[in-house]
């Protein structure tokens, strides 16, 4: 009996302790860690919503870039934190579901080491090109790379990445042989872009918007399956001739597993109100789209992503590093 009393009492113990843990939370700056370089949108959107979260909850949310190895090692960063709500992931979908094919061992596990908050954002990539590339639309471009096999350069955001999927995408579904170049992230692949480095990229609608209107590079269609309203006049990848061709990708925050579910929840909730208020109205304005929806809605999107994206990296004979 005693032995019953102890475990019911440490459990008890338990209990209490993460709901006042969740009632406090937070006490001191929560970490935002985004694994790539700053200046992408997982970057920006991880930026606008900690903002908020902070003035909610009162207490600063602080952006830490972390780069390198498509993504690994701001992931691994998290994994490996105290499962206290006070280190958290903001990513896309190449960290969590496309790594694990990459590379033949990661340092941690995508399935077993993080603890899903919320989906915040669906984001399309447009199709863009330096202005001295030979080619006005799709069709153009799909030629040019055909007739320079492996020459025409197409940058992203590093292997996996939402961009590297939908390029690869693009070229199984067209045949073009492109050159693929991966970087530490969308902004150092941007800069090279607009410095004539690299031929082209399928860049995130919102950092590629003031590019195409100041005439800086040249936006050949959408990866959506429907235009965007900011830039209507340019259609979709599949309008311009590749026909049902759609790559859109997520950006989610997650903690670490065992971060406990009272916190998980008081997060995801906030976020909620952060996404239906005027940060949803700034995401709206930079062609994203803002998601929420639970926990659970978002493990669901990520498992059905892992099989897109597992088929894409085989078909393309992509080999792990």
């Amino acid at each position: 009996m005693p032995h019953v009393i102890r475990r019911s009492f440490l459990l008890l113990s338990l209990l209490a302790a993460t709901a006042v843990s969740a009632q406090t939370y937070p006490t001191r700056p929560v970490r935002i860690i985004v694994p790539f370089s700053p200046g992408g949108s997982v970057d920006m959107v991880a930026r606008l919503v900690g903002k908020k979260l902070g003035d909610a909850l009162g207490q600063p949310f602080i952006i830490d870039n972390r780069p390198g190895a498509s993504g690994n090692i701001g992931a691994d960063l998290v994994a490996r934190s105290a499962p206290d709500g006070y280190t958290l992931l903001v990513t896309g979908p190449g960290v969590l579901v496309a790594n694990s094919h990459l590379y033949k061992k990661l340092p941690f596990d995508p399935a077993k080491d993080f603890a899903p908050v919320i989906r915040l954002v669906n984001q399309p990539n447009i199709l863009i090109v330096h202005p001295s590339v030979q080619a006005s639309n799709v069709k153009a471009f799909i030629a040019l790379a055909k007739s320079r096999p492996g020459k025409v350069s197409v940058g992203s955001a590093g292997i996996g990445t939402g961009q590297d999927i939908a390029a690869q995408q693009f070229a199984l579904m067209t045949g073009a042989d492109i050159l693929n170049v991966p970087y530490k992230g969308g902004a150092p692949a941007l800069t090279d872009l607009l410095g004539g480095q690299i031929d082209a990229m399928f860049e995130t609608a919102p950092t590629a918007m003031p590019y195409i209107k100041q005439g800086k590079v040249k936006a050949l269609a959408i990866t959506s399956a429907k235009r965007s309203s900011l830039l209507p006049d340019l259609p979709t990848v599949s309008e311009a001739g590749v026909s049902g061709y759609e790559s859109v990708t997520w950006i989610g925050m997650l903690a670490p597993a065992a971060t406990p579910k009272a916190i998980v929840d008081q997060l995801n909730a906030e976020i909620q109100k952060v996404l239906a208020g005027e940060v949803g109205k700034q995401l709206t304005e930079l062609s994203l789209d803002p998601i929420g929806g639970t926990p659970r809605d978002y493990s669901d999107a990520i498992r059905s992503d892992a099989v897109v994206y597992a088929k894409i990296i085989k078909a393309a004979n992509i080999q792990p590093q």
